[in-house]
């Protein structure tokens, strides 16, 4: 199979990228406030859940896997052409809240044709090669939206007209990534093509873990793949320990919605202009991209529940430094990589543990159940950020990293309970060694 519609999926990614923070900054610019943005957020989050179901689903059934694609790829485009032309909040709301269904539904189809054709060894590399796509892409759309912004600054451009011609920019890519995924895009199959699917979600589970756009944007909508979900069979091998650690995500992904839903509010409010935004973003993104490798190693050395509390607390001190930083352009960058660096830390960690704690007949499930309850959890986190920021930033980042480094001892206590319980285990097993012997 040609790998040109990767390069195509990578253009439609770089749009994604760029729409990201700079729908945001158009809000802000209409008047939105910070609750505003905390529903712009829980909207994208909310809309993606049925998508990623639904087209999941229809592609399984029909074989229409290129057809759903494209259609995607194509709501992806009008709906960031239409921003620019919009002037109703609630219009741009919709809008992106499309742009994410689409992302959302292409994901998981896009997933199944990476590896149709291809030899079962070769799975893990092409779901990894289509997430290293879209990685790139994305922090290629945030460099894209921030040299656009300059330029129109020296053009002499209003805010609005730059933050008009970022979309439209944006649009111009994913309508370019479309063209190209037309001419690319392998044909419709039969339904029912799809490889051994126990052996498929294995590999989107070792190949996908790591992802770069959670860095800043929490509420992305994640992959999802219900078709092995039993729900009565999970409930049943639900462990105390997996309880315990989806916890913690609840606090962790609500306190990372809180902050990053109304952050751009807080940066125009401090004298951070659009272009200094998107290349805080842009830092933000690069730093967690580069330390992946890094935060795999540590995992590997150490115990992944001291990696992850790490990472946990290292941003739920960042979140409230941010607002006292005052806006000073240094300080914020360095705390923009250092919340980028602990992303990295969170992400790797975070795949680890939930793989560790499920019995290995729910790991699956377990998965994307961890998938759903950040989503979930991120927009709730949204909406009452832009609420509480309404009573000031500190308070409300104070709120969001509280709720972080609550999240980071609920996991400690989860590491004090498998130490005790692996220690209860060996006494067991010697105790019975005993009696045999």
């Amino acid at each position: 199979m040609s790998d040109r519609w990767l390069y195509a999926w990578g253009l439609v990614s770089l749009g994604l990228g760029g729409a990201s923070l700079i729908v945001p900054l158009y809000v802000v610019e209409l008047g939105g406030g910070p609750a505003t943005l905390g529903v712009l957020a829980a909207a994208a989050a909310v809309a993606g859940a049925p998508g990623a179901l639904g087209m999941g689903w229809l592609s399984d059934r029909t074989g229409r896997r290129r057809s759903y694609v494209l259609a995607a790829v194509g709501v992806v485009t009008v709906s960031l052409a239409a921003v620019p032309l919009l002037s109703s909040i609630a219009a741009v709301v919709v809008a992106n809240a499309a742009v994410w269904l689409a992302f959302a539904a292409a994901v998981p189809v896009l997933t199944l044709l990476v590896v149709v054709d291809e030899p079962e060894a070769a799975w893990s590399d092409r779901i990894a090669r289509l997430n290293e796509g879209q990685g790139i892409g994305w922090a290629l759309g945030l460099l894209v939206g921030f040299l656009v912004l300059v330029a129109g600054d020296r053009l002499g451009l209003s805010a609005a007209d730059a933050q008009r011609a970022v979309c439209l920019a944006c649009a111009a890519s994913a309508g370019a990534g479309g063209l190209l995924a037309a001419r690319s895009l392998p044909a419709d199959g039969r339904p029912g093509r799809d490889p051994a699917p126990r052996r498929l979600r294995r590999a989107i589970r070792d190949a996908s873990r790591f992802g770069v756009r959670g860095a800043g944007f929490p509420f992305t909508p994640r992959r999802m793949d219900t078709r092995g979900l039993h729900p009565r069979r999970f409930v049943r091998r639900f462990t105390p320990e997996l309880a315990v650690f989806f916890t913690a995500v609840t606090l962790v992904f609500a306190g990372f919605g809180a902050f990053f839903a109304p952050l751009p509010v807080y940066l125009a409010s401090v004298g951070v202009g659009d272009g200094g935004v998107f290349g805080l973003y842009l830092a933000l993104n690069v730093a967690a991209a580069a330390c992946f490798g890094a935060a795999a190693t540590l995992t590997a050395r150490y115990e992944a529940t001291l990696v992850h509390a790490g990472g946990l607390a290292i941003r739920g001190v960042a979140f409230p430094v941010v607002a006292l930083s005052g806006g000073l352009l240094a300080p914020v960058v360095l705390l923009f990589v250092v919340i980028g660096v602990s992303w990295a830390l969170v992400a790797v960690s975070a795949g680890t543990l939930v793989t560790r704690l499920s019995p290995p007949i729910v790991r699956g499930e377990a998965l994307g159940v961890y998938s759903a309850v950040s989503t979930l959890s991120s927009g709730v986190g949204s909406v009452v950020g832009g609420w509480v920021a309404a009573s000031g930033y500190v308070r409300t980042f104070g709120v969001a990293g509280g709720a972080v480094l609550v999240g980071a001892t609920v996991v400690l206590f989860l590491r004090r309970r498998v130490a005790r319980r692996s220690a209860t285990n060996a006494e067991r097993t010697v105790y019975s060694t005993d009696r045999t012997e």
